[in-house]
C-alpha cells in the first residue's frame, strides 16, 4: 500500500496565504509538504520525449500517472436555470473552477491526490472561463475562503500554484469552447465550433505565457475529443478549416516558438467521424491517421499523442443508447484478445512501433468507470483495460478524480457536503484493487537512452519548414512550397510525387555545424565530380554539405536546401532511383511517409547529397533519384 499512503503526512495541511493577484504565483513560493517535497525531488522539469517515453530534464523516465481534476471546463448541461445544480452534470455545479473547492481545503485535495499515487494532474478548462471577469460565487470556494472574490482564471492560478508546489506536473487541457458539459452535440465538437481558430490560438498563447515561469506546468493538451458536428466532420490532413492535423500542428509550433519552448504538445486523435447509423460510414479514428500523416514539431522531442477509451463506447460505437446507437460492438463487448488488438491498432501502436515517423509517447488521458457499475461486462472490461495499461507500461489519466457523494459515481474520490471523503481510498469500492495495481505496476524507470529520431515532411497544402534556423532565412524559394527538417536532422527520403519527405538523425547526431550556413541549390553548378544521373537535371549540395530541405512547385522539385556539416563528408556515393517503384532500406525504417507514391530513401549510414529530376514535360520534373553518400 506504499502508493496510496504516500501523502499521509499531508492530512492536516491547510491552504493559506495565496495572494489575490491577477498573475499566477510561481511554484515553490510556499514550502511543499513532506510528500510534496518527496515527489518534487524525484523529477526535474521540463519534460521532453525519447522515443516512446516521456523523460525529465535528467533524461529519466517520467511516467504520467495522472488524474483528471475536472470543473474549470464547466458543468452546465445546456438547458434550465444555470444557477440550479439540477441543470449541471450529475448535479455537480462547478462554477468554472476545479471541483471540490466548495467542500474541501485545497491542501486536503492535493494530499488525497498524493494518496492516490498520482504524479500529474490533467486540468481541463474552457475558453469561456478564461474571459469571464465575474468573481466566482462565494459558495464555489466555501472551503477555501482565501479564493473568494476571484475570477475563475484567478482561482485556476491559485490551484496551479499550489498543485505544482506540491510536486505535481500539471497538463492544461482545452476541454471545451463554452463552459458546458462535454461531449455530445454541444457546440464544443471542434476547437473552432463556437469560436474562431484565431481565438483558440490566442487563448493558448496567452495561457502558455501566463504559466511559463512555473516549470511544473509541463504540457498543453490542445483539444478534447474532436468530433463531428451535426453537419460535418473534422478531418486529418485535408487542409481546410476543419483539419485537426493542420490546426494542432500550427498551434503546437506557435506554442514552442512564441510562448513556451518547454511545453509538451499533446495531440489527441479524432474521437468520431460519420453519422452513427447502420447504413452510413462512421467510426472512431483515434490515432490511426498518424500512421500515414504524423506531426513534426519544430522541437520533435515535445510531441505526445493521446487517446480516450471507455467501455460503453466502441471503435464504431458512439456509446449512445437509443438515438445514435448502432449494432457495432462496444469495447466492453470485445474479448480480452480482441480488446487488446483494437487498443493497439487505434492508439498504442504509436508507442509500440519503434523507429517510425509517428513514434511518440501515448497518454491515455481519459478512461474510467463507475463505482456503482453493475454490468459484469463493464467490470470485466475495466479489469482487462487495466491489464492492458500495465502490460504496455502506458501513461494514463483517470477520469475524473473528484466528485460529490450521492451524485454520479465515476470519480475516484467522493466528498459530501461536510467534506467527508469516500471512494477508492476508503474501502468498499470494487475499483480499488485495480487502481492500486495500476499505480503500483512495475515499468521502465531511470535513464532512457537517446533514441534515433524520424520525422516526416509534407508540402500537401503549404510550407512545412520545421527548422528554427531555416525559418530565420526567410523565403528561400519564393513561390514554392518548402519543407525543411527540424534542427539536428537530415533529409533522408523523398517521394516521387506528393511532395513528402523523411528526416532522421540516425547514424549521425550532431552532423550540422552549430553556426554553419545554408545553401539553396536550383541548378547544376555543384555537380563537379561526375554525372551520377545521366540525362536528368541534378540539384546537388556543395562539398561537405547535406540535404535538409526542398522546394516544390506543383509536382516539380524546384530547389534543395543544404546545411553545412560539422566535419568533412565523403564524396563517393551511389545513385538511388525511385521513379518506378519504392527503393528503401530493408524494414522501411521511418515508416510509411508517402502512402500511394514511390519513395526513395538513403540508408541510416548515408546522407542525401542531391536529387535528380527529369526535364521532360511528361515526367513533370518530379524527383526521380537521390545521391546517397556514406557518412
Amino acid at each position: 500500500m506504499k502508493t496510496l499512503l504516500l501523502g499521509t503526512a499531508l492530512a492536516a495541511v491547510l491552504v493559506a496565504g495565496v495572494p489575490a493577484t491577477t498573475a499566477p504565483a510561481r511554484a515553490g513560493t510556499s514550502a511543499p509538504s513532506p510528500a510534496g517535497a518527496l515527489l518534487a525531488e524525484s523529477w526535474q522539469p521540463p519534460l521532453s520525449t525519447r522515443g516512446r517515453y516521456v523523460v525529465d530534464a535528467r533524461g529519466d523516465r517520467f511516467k504520467l500517472r495522472s488524474v483528471n481534476w475536472q470543473g474549470a471546463q464547466g458543468s452546465y448541461n445546456g438547458s434550465g436555470d444555470v444557477n440550479d445544480p439540477a441543470s449541471h452534470h450529475d448535479g455537480e455545479k462547478s462554477d468554472q473552477v476545479p471541483l471540490g473547492l466548495d467542500r474541501v481545503p485545497l491542501a486536503t485535495l492535493l494530499a488525497d491526490f498524493h494518496r492516490l499515487g498520482a504524479n500529474s494532474i490533467r486540468l481541463p478548462y474552457s475558453n469561456e472561463m478564461l474571459h469571464d471577469q465575474r468573481p466566482v460565487p462565494d459558495a464555489a470556494v466555501a472551503a477555501n475562503p482565501s479564493l473568494k472574490g476571484r475570477t475563475p482564471l484567478q482561482v485556476l492560478d491559485a490551484v496551479i500554484a499550489a498543485t505544482t508546489a506540491e510536486g505535481f506536473a500539471v497538463v492544461l487541457n482545452n476541454h471545451t469552447n463554452t463552459s458546458r458539459w462535454c461531449c455530445g452535440l454541444d457546440g464544443n465538437e471542434r476547437w473552432n465550433t463556437s469560436q474562431s481558430t484565431a481565438q483558440w490560438e490566442a487563448d493558448w498563447l496567452f495561457l502558455a505565457k501566463r504559466y511559463r515561469d512555473d516549470k511544473r506546468v509541463v504540457g498543453a493538451d490542445l483539444y478534447n475529443e474532436v468530433r463531428r458536428t451535426v453537419l460535418d466532420d473534422a478531418n486529418w490532413g485535408r487542409g481546410d478549416d476543419h483539419d485537426w492535423w493542420a490546426a494542432s500542428q500550427r498551434v503546437g509550433d506557435r506554442l514552442l516558438t512564441e510562448a513556451n519552448p518547454d511545453l509538451l504538445v499533446i495531440v489527441e486523435g479524432i474521437n468520431w467521424q460519420g453519422i452513427p447509423t447502420d447504413i452510413t460510414p462512421h467510426g472512431r479514428p483515434t490515432l490511426e491517421p498518424a500512421r500515414e500523416l504524423s506531426h513534426t514539431l519544430v522541437a520533435s522531442d515535445k510531441l505526445v499523442y493521446s487517446a480516450h477509451f471507455y467501455g460503453y463506447t466502441g471503435p464504431h460505437h458512439t456509446g449512445a443508447t437509443g438515438t445514435g446507437e448502432t449494432s457495432d460492438p462496444r469495447y466492453q463487448e470485445l474479448s480480452r484478445e480482441e480488446l487488446f488488438r483494437t487498443l493497439t491498432r487505434q492508439a498504442l501502436f504509436v508507442a509500440g512501433d519503434t523507429a517510425r515517423h509517428y513514434t511518440a509517447p501515448v497518454w491515455i488521458s481519459e478512461f474510467g468507470i463507475g463505482a456503482d457499475e453493475s454490468n459484469p461486462q463493464g467490470r470485466t472490461w475495466f479489469a482487462h483495460f487495466v491489464d492492458y495499461l500495465v502490460e504496455q507500461d502506458a501513461d494514463f489519466a483517470y477520469w475524473p478524480a473528484v466528485g460529490f457523494t450521492g451524485h454520479g459515481r465515476w470519480k475516484l474520490l467522493d466528498y459530501d457536503a461536510r467534506g467527508r471523503r469516500s471512494g477508492v481510498l476508503d474501502g468498499g469500492d470494487w475499483r480499488t484493487p485495480h487502481w492500486q495495481r495500476l499505480v503500483d505496476a512495475p515499468g521502465r524507470t531511470g535513464a532512457v537512452p537517446v533514441a534515433d529520431t524520424w520525422d516526416m515532411l509534407t508540402t500537401d497544402h503549404t510550407d512545412f519548414v520545421q527548422s528554427r534556423r531555416v525559418r530565420a532565412l526567410g523565403d528561400w524559394d519564393r513561390g514554392a512550397r518548402k519543407a525543411a527538417c527540424p534542427d539536428g536532422q537530415r533529409l533522408t527520403g523523398l517521394s516521387h510525387d506528393g511532395g513528402r519527405g523523411l528526416c532522421t538523425d540516425a547514424g549521425a547526431r550532431g552532423l550540422a555545424a552549430p553556426a554553419g550556413g545554408f545553401t539553396v541549390v536550383t541548378d547544376e553548378r555543384y555537380v563537379t565530380d561526375g554525372d551520377w544521373a545521366g540525362g536528368y537535371t541534378k540539384f546537388q549540395c556543395p562539398a561537405d554539405r547535406f540535404m535538409v530541405g526542398y522546394g516544390v512547385r506543383g509536382r516539380a522539385v524546384s530547389s534543395v536546401l543544404c546545411a553545412e556539416a560539422s566535419r568533412a563528408l565523403p564524396r563517393t556515393g551511389r545513385t538511388l532511383w525511385f521513379d518506378r517503384g519504392d527503393n528503401r532500406p530493408a524494414g522501411g525504417p521511418g515508416g510509411e511517409f508517402a502512402l500511394g507514391f514511390h519513395k526513395g530513401q538513403c540508408g541510416s549510414d548515408e546522407y542525401a547529397a542531391g536529387v535528380a529530376h527529369s526535364g521532360a514535360w511528361a515526367r513533370g520534373h518530379k524527383p526521380a533519384a537521390l545521391l546517397c553518400r556514406p557518412l
